[in-house]
């Protein structure tokens, strides 16, 4: 998976160059149309850019679209530092546009992914492979082309179905519904031939970061807890029988210790694991460390590069993280700060602040203070506003981190078990019908309590609708699904409280029009395609 990207790189300029001239002489390339692609190696390089431009843009870009956008993370102003444009207060406070940088680039992220899967199907409909082959490898990448899709519904509503490469003529919006249902039926048609995950092993490490009958559950699961939002139709009993679908592989399973999912040594041997994307220095895309960790404490924890002081999470947010015990609060830098132990713990060793403020520790708040003299603006003091704000560290900082990248190789789950448990619990709190599996009876509170018992937490004795929705909170930090759960909770539009951010203003008030559910097509779209229309409310 992770030379796949260079691999790809070299086939595509050696079929580009046999492409392009018409003269009469010998072929000495050892690919061309004839005999590629055949193997097994030939098929991985060749599907390798589907998973490059995944992980291109999905643990910023696109990850800012879900997550940036609600209570769960912010990044602010430092005295006028890492404004950007405004770019970022424009997401958090749902006062984007039409040409908003993300909102251009993940729209072009996720129909470039579906272009790409198109070609790739059309090279291996006219490849000299067997028909088992052909019909496996286009499972697989169809199964990618929906999950793009799924992305592109999900953020921008009423989207186009392209299926066809090249584009011939420019496609229109379809409705969101009707998106909807190509994506469930191309996953449906999919299904049997794809894998399903195996033990811990070889075969696993293949699988790895590619599509999987589990992973097909788990995007269905998605897809029917959100129908309602999407077709106005629910189906939750839908959402338990995927969930079901997904336990009954008993090859996935909690992992003992919940920090060891996130660290950046992840990968095929987390056994919860349904679909991640693969990062390492060389995969670039992870930037959470160089965005949302707190840069004086980057030599206690093994590395020294420069990094934002900037991105951190809302006090209201955090305030969910007050169960006793809960290993998940350990994730977040918070309070007085000491050096790490190396094991997901700490010493009692005190970090400092730099000169001239050697002699005090450093001591990050929950507090967002607003200054009121710049737009979403914390001020710049080291000891206070700077510190202001509790930082992330979910995917635990990478020792191995360099300054001419700033990249982490912690890989970064799309979909998990955890995630099965909890869409499952909402489902039966909703109305369908709890299930068994395996003798072990599947009620809501059960289900969280099987996350809370891994944590370490303090065991709820009762679980609704709110409380599950904290429950995701605490479980899912980061792992962008805030946006989605809000919405589906009627809650994304509610405004975040002024004590939360310091009781000052600076005149920014958080657009709570039900239309910012959707974000725009973007501008550069409807310049190039008359044909599609823009979402309404902008």
């Amino acid at each position: 998976m992770k030379k796949t990207f260079f691999i790809c790189a070299a086939i595509a300029v050696i079929m580009s160059t046999y492409s392009c001239t018409k003269l009469d002489v010998p072929v000495e390339s050892q690919y061309v149309k004839s005999n590629f692609p055949v193997t097994d190696a030939d098929y991985t390089a060749l599907l390798g850019t589907i998973y490059s431009n995944l992980s291109s843009s999905y643990a910023v870009p696109y990850w800012r679209m879900q997550d940036m956008s609600t209570d769960e993370a912010i990044l602010p102003a430092r005295d006028g530092n890492f404004d950007d444009g405004g770019q970022y207060r424009q997401l958090h406070y749902h006062t984007w546009t039409f040409d908003h940088p993300n909102v251009i680039g993940v729209w072009q992220w996720g129909f470039g992914g579906i272009n790409t899967c198109n070609r790739i199907i059309s090279v291996i409909n006219n490849s000299p492979s067997s028909a088992t082959k052909k019909a496996s490898s286009t499972a697989e990448v169809k199964a990618m082309r929906a999950l793009y899709l799924y992305f592109m519904m999900d953020l921008y509503g009423n989207v186009p179905i392209i299926t066809d490469f090249p584009v011939t003529t420019q496609p229109t919006n379809q409705p969101r519904a009707k998106v909807y249902e190509f994506i469930e039926s191309e996953l449906k048609s999919v299904l049997p031939l794809l894998p399903a995950k195996s033990s811990n092993g070889p075969t696993n490490v293949a699988q790895y970061g590619r599509p999987t009958k589990g992973m097909v559950f788990a995007l269905l699961a998605k897809m029917y807890l959100n129908s309602g939002v999407y077709t106005g139709t629910t189906r939750y009993q839908e959402t338990v029988a995927m969930c079901d679908s997904v336990q009954a592989n008993t090859n996935y399973f909690l992992d003992a210790k919940y920090r060891d999912i996130f660290l950046p040594t992840n990968g095929a041997q987390v056994n919860e694991t349904i679909f991640a994307v693969p990062y390492d220095q060389q995969i670039p895309g992870n930037q959470f460390t160089r965005f949302g960790f707190f840069y004086y404490l980057a030599q206690a924890y093994g590395f020294n590069v420069g990094l934002s002081i900037a991105m951190s999470t809302t006090p209201e947010f955090y305030n969910r993280f007050n169960i006793p015990g809960d290993d998940r609060t350990k994730t977040w830098l918070a309070g007085p700060q000491y050096y790490p132990d190396g094991n997901g713990g700490f010493t009692n060793q005190p970090v400092y602040y730099p000169a001239p403020n050697a002699t005090k520790q450093i001591n990050i708040i929950p507090t967002l203070t607003l200054t009121g003299l710049k737009p979403m603006d914390l001020g710049n003091d080291v000891t206070t506003s700077q510190s202001e704000g509790v930082r992330s560290i979910k995917y635990y900082p990478d020792v191995n981190i360099i300054q001419a990248t700033r990249l982490n190789s912690n890989d970064v789950p799309v979909f998990r078990l955890a995630d099965i448990y909890l869409m499952k619990a909402e489902a039966i709190l909703r109305g369908a019908a709890p299930t068994t599996i395996n003798g072990d009876a599947q009620t809501p509170l059960t289900l969280v309590n099987k996350l809370r018992s891994r944590a370490h937490a303090e065991l709820a004795t009762s679980i609704d609708l709110d409380g599950l929705l904290d429950e995701r909170a605490r479980e899912l930090s980061w792992e962008a699904w805030r946006r989605n759960d809000l919405i589906r909770y009627g809650l994304f539009e509610k405004e975040y409280p002024l004590p939360v951010m310091g009781g000052k203003t600076d005149d920014l008030k958080m657009n709570t029009d039900p239309t910012r559910r959707l974000y725009p097509i973007p501008s550069t779209e409807l310049k190039t395609n008359p044909n599609l229309k823009q979402n309404p409310g902008y």
